[in-house]
């Protein structure tokens, strides 16, 4: 900009000042993202003047160096602007010294007072995994702290009861409880139920107790339990098993006279709307505990009203439903699973095999998106059919929600370890924000009286607050519009032949006919399946026994490279309680070919579900490098029809055939 054009704005822009009366000046200058002080510049040339107590004022002699450094300054401010105007975020706050660490499960926006003013609840880990605190901020600001006896493991807000004032409740799990506020003051205290102790450690307790067996001992006794037991062991038979020599009779003679207790912890919590579905419904709460159990919670009375077991320990959870109509529950658990539960269902209707372990779990719409330690986020159905896979550029460090309910629009973030913080609509790329430090936690909603505010967390304890701009808009495809390049591509379609066009002509008039001839065959084809299916079964030519008397399985495994083979038969008996006695083994097979050191034997005793090997030697005579089928028959004895076979194709001997 030349000095004339800002000579020119100078007087338009004193012009504009003294029109108006003293203490309506507005505030003329840069924008605030802008760091020089605001300067306003006036017709008098040589001099920068500023608005000091509402009059401009001169304030310094201009000189050459200075008017460049202003140039400057004017060049950068408006890259800042341009980059600030593509952006969809607003910078609301950032402080990397907020000395916040958590995760995304255990941050909530609520309004806790009921005055329209949106809270954000913390659950902090503290430094390095010290010192848990409750924290209450109001904007930047922390509005409340208090510590906690464990470490957090999830926050939630929900509505207890339908009476006004509607204020939400906060509910915060930390280790075995679930601490209830109401007004930011404590309200109630759930524990989780205590579960029974193993009895061989009780037993053992019992007789240091009473001084039947000394302190080493009882630990050999422990670890041995430790190991083989399934029901682990109470927390004060781990602690002894830490201690030194020396400090184990102390340790044995403070704790003998105390009772066993084992206590499970809680190791995840969501919220599910009771019986409406409205935003402001009561909801109860649903606990994830290490005991492999989920456990919902009655918001009023905090009774169980439901428990279902899992194959593994929860870690994430996601509901959608209502508890009292129809529910549908999602576990990510720690075998790399993911488990989906209906209402009234005590066990995992579907499972989702996962070939990663799982970092997050988020449902957008009806699809259930799973972020794993491959650097990838997969798309699932509520029935575990995968829809799609995107690789990230960088691992993952967490997942949540994005919902702006103005527009309609439901997306997964998903912050990672290289400082961004991605945002996808199925798998289509939407939005990315690039962090100073890597995000361990994210939430979006309702803050202070903004609808649409990110507040995320950073791996060094850092606070970041963005406003999503009213006017953003989120373009499929990174603002690509319109259909995808391939479909204007012309496909080289081949020109029609004459053999073509007359099967075309043959098609048309004798359709009907072509028909009848494929459905005539298709009915041949069936019944001569089922015939050859009926003669398998009279005969016991299936390697699967059909009758009930003898429920048996046949499988045969033939190894080694020749001339000697070994052919291990695997004989189980499926039924479900009743031994089978008197079965007999009987080889048919090609003497001038093979030779077995016994071709009939009996079996012994089948017990119900196990598979018995059975193990013999066959010797290969031929040296022409040919082979043969080996029939093998399960008869009962005093019976010449076979329970069940198998034939055996077996291999050519290579050791001859090298020789």
């Amino acid at each position: 900009m030349s000095w004339d054009e800002r000579l020119r704005l100078s007087r338009q822009k004193l012009n504009r000042v003294q029109r108006l009366p003293h203490g309506d000046l507005p505030a003329l200058g840069r924008k605030a993202e802008c760091p020089e002080p605001l300067y306003a510049r006036f017709p008098e040339p040589g001099r920068y003047w500023a608005l000091r107590g509402g009059w401009p004022k001169p304030v310094a002699k201009a000189t050459s160096a200075k008017m460049a450094a202003a140039s400057s300054s004017d060049s950068d401010c408006g890259r800042a602007e341009s980059n600030e105007a593509s952006s969809k975020w607003l910078d609301a706050h950032y402080d990397p010294v907020a000395n916040i660490h958590t995760f995304s499960s255990c941050l909530a926006l609520a309004d806790l007072h009921g005055d329209g003013e949106y809270k954000l609840v913390v659950g902090d880990l503290g430094p390095g995994g010290q010192h848990p605190r409750l924290k209450v901020l109001k904007g930047p600001t922390v509005l409340t702290e208090s510590p906690l006896p464990a470490l957090p493991a999830a926050a939630a807000t929900f509505l207890m009861e339908q009476h006004e004032p509607r204020t939400p409740a906060l509910a915060l799990a930390s280790g075995p409880c679930v601490y209830v506020y109401k007004n930011l003051r404590p309200y109630f205290k759930f524990s989780l139920p205590q579960l029974p102790p193993n009895p061989l450690e009780q037993d053992l307790w019992n007789q240091a107790k009473e001084d039947r067996i000394d302190p080493l001992t009882l630990k050999e006794m422990l670890e041995g339990i430790r190991e083989k037991a399934e029901v682990p062991l109470s927390v004060q038979s781990l602690r002894f098993l830490q201690l030194e020599l020396s400090e184990m009779e102390a340790f044995v003679s403070q704790h003998k006279s105390k009772s066993i207790k084992r206590q499970t912890v809680i190791t995840t919590m969501t919220t599910l709307k009771k019986n409406l579905a409205d935003e402001d419904a009561v909801s109860c709460l649903v606990l994830g505990t290490e005991n492999k159990e989920l456990l919902v919670l009655d918001p009023e009375a905090f009774i169980i009203l439901a428990k279902m077991s899992l194959p593994s320990v929860p870690v994430f959870l996601d509901v959608s439903g209502q508890f009292d109509v129809e529910f549908r529950l999602a576990a990510a658990c720690r075998n790399g699973n993911i488990y989906i539960l209906r209402r009234d269902a005590k066990r995992p209707k579907y499972c989702i095999e996962l070939s990663a372990q799982p970092v997050g779990l988020v449902r957008v719409h009806k699809v259930l998106v799973v972020g794993s330690t491959q650097d990838s986020l997969h798309g699932f159905t509520h029935k575990g059919k995968k829809l799609w896979t995107v690789q990230m550029p960088a691992a993952i460090l967490t997942m949540n929600l994005l919902e702006q309910h103005s527009r309609g629009l439901q997306a997964v973030m998903a912050g990672l370890a290289n400082g961004e913080v991605r945002i996808y609509r199925d798998k289509t790329l939407l939005n990315v924000i690039r962090t100073p430090d890597a995000v361990t936690s994210l939430c979006f909603g309702r803050y202070g009286r903004e609808d649409n505010t990110l507040i995320m967390t950073t791996r060094g304890g850092g606070l970041i607050i963005k406003i999503l701009k009213r006017t953003a808009v989120f373009v499929e495809g990174g603002g690509e519009a319109g259909p995808p390049p391939a479909q204007a591509l012309k496909l080289n379609v081949p020109r029609k032949t004459r053999l073509y066009v007359d099967q075309t002509l043959r098609e048309r008039e004798a359709g009907t006919a072509m028909h009848r001839t494929f459905q005539t065959d298709l009915y041949l084809l069936r019944l001569r399946t089922a015939r050859a299916y009926v003669q398998a079964l009279e005969s016991s030519l299936n390697p699967v026994s059909v009758t009930a008397r003898e429920p048996l399985k046949l499988h045969a495994v033939v190894q080694g490279l020749g001339p000697t083979f070994k052919l291990t038969l695997h004989l189980q008996n499926t039924s479900a309680a009743r031994p089978i006695l008197g079965l007999l083994v009987c080889f048919l097979y090609n003497e001038v070919l093979y030779a077995l050191p016994r071709a009939f034997f009996k079996v012994p005793l089948l017990v119900p579900g196990l598979s018995y090997p059975l193990e013999t030697f066959v010797e290969s005579l031929s040296d022409k490098g040919i082979s043969d089928i080996i029939k093998v028959l399960v008869l009962r004895e005093g019976q010449s029809a076979p329970l069940l076979s198998a034939h055996i194709n077996m291999p050519v001997s290579e050791g001859l055939a090298a020789a």
